[in-house]
């Protein structure tokens, strides 16, 4: 990955605590954000070292609300449109939809 600078190399990523619908505590790594049409996107993975699986989250909150809610995006044109952006603004990680 590169920082601010362009230099390539490590750093930090944003965790994030997530609470699933069962109620349980998941901690995100938040690899990259962007908004399209309106809507904000962000690329999350469980690896604090950015490699291994991610998803796409979706901001579904209503505006004004306290705490953000998101949803994993399924739909396969919304996911494609948003993971090419994702890979543009990531130039050294390939994504995969599974």
């Amino acid at each position: 990955m590169k920082d601010a600078a362009g230099h390539k190399g490590e750093f930090d990523l944003e965790k994030i605590m997530f609470t699933s619908k069962e109620g349980e505590g998941v901690e995100l790594y938040v690899l990259e954000q962007t908004r399209l049409g309106g809507v904000d996107y962000i690329l999350v993975t469980e690896s604090e070292d950015g490699d291994g699986d991610a998803l796409v989250l979706k901001d579904v909150s209503e505006q004004g609300e306290a705490d953000a809610l998101y949803e994993i995006v399924d739909d396969d044109e919304e996911l494609d449109a948003v993971a090419s952006i994702f890979s543009e603004m990531l130039e050294d990680i390939d994504l995969e939809k599974d």
